[in-house]
């Protein structure tokens, strides 16, 4: 099997050939383990976690399927095929306030604006939305997110959802100028805007003291 002596960046992290070899043990020792367990296992040993402090469990799975496909480890066959859960996934439609709303952002008054990660309903509402009315539609989110409603009283106006920022993406790497290195130690400060949706029949215009 190859060896490499030199490090390699996959799935943002520095592979070394220690790694590699850290590895192929594991793989050895325990041939009985999943790849879930292994990825795990990894992912603790090498103290990968999120800036929330999470493990990074999925992105360590993802890693070892990178390196198999690289030829560089053995992986222990699939116990299951994996499914598109978002795909399969049937959002029930809901009944929306559908008067028309034209109003100033000062006559439309005091607005809540609520992060609804935590919130079974609110996630349900938003994802209603998004479904029924955003262009792109609407199955689910992966990884990390940070979901939005923007209410007035029980009316929904408006959602927006953020999900994890891309590893790569040419246009912005070229914008902002930084370095691989710096990208691997500051993404996680961005986002990306996965959807914005302002529901029908709502419209606003600024107030003069606003364009001023």
């Amino acid at each position: 099997m190859p060896v490499t002596s030199e490090t390699a960046v996959v799935q943002g992290w520095e592979v070394t050939g220690a790694d590699l070899e850290q590895i192929r043990e594991l793989i050895r020792a325990h041939p009985d383990w999943s790849r879930r367990r292994l990825s795990e296992w990894l992912a603790a040993e090498w103290n990968w976690r999120n800036p929330a402090g999470r493990l990074k469990d999925m992105a360590a799975r993802s890693l070892l399927v990178k390196l198999e496909q690289r030829g560089w480890i053995p992986l222990p066959p699939r116990r299951w095929a994996a499914t598109n859960r978002m795909r399969a996934r049937v959002i029930a439609r809901r009944l929306w306030e559908t008067t028309p709303l034209q109003v100033t952002l000062a006559e439309l008054g005091p607005l809540e604006v609520r992060e609804v990660g935590g919130d079974a309903e609110g996630r349900e509402t938003l994802a209603a939305a998004l479904a029924e009315f955003h262009y792109l539609g609407y199955t689910g989110s992966v990884g990390e997110n940070a979901q939005y409603l923007i209410t007035q009283g029980s009316r929904v106006l408006a959602g927006v959802l953020f999900g994890s920022a891309a590893w790569s993406c040419r246009d912005r790497d070229q914008f902002i100028g930084w370095s691989g290195e710096a990208r691997t130690r500051n993404l996680s400060f961005l986002t990306n805007n996965q959807r914005f949706l302002i529901l029908p029949k709502i419209v606003t215009f600024c107030s003069p003291s606003l364009t001023n």
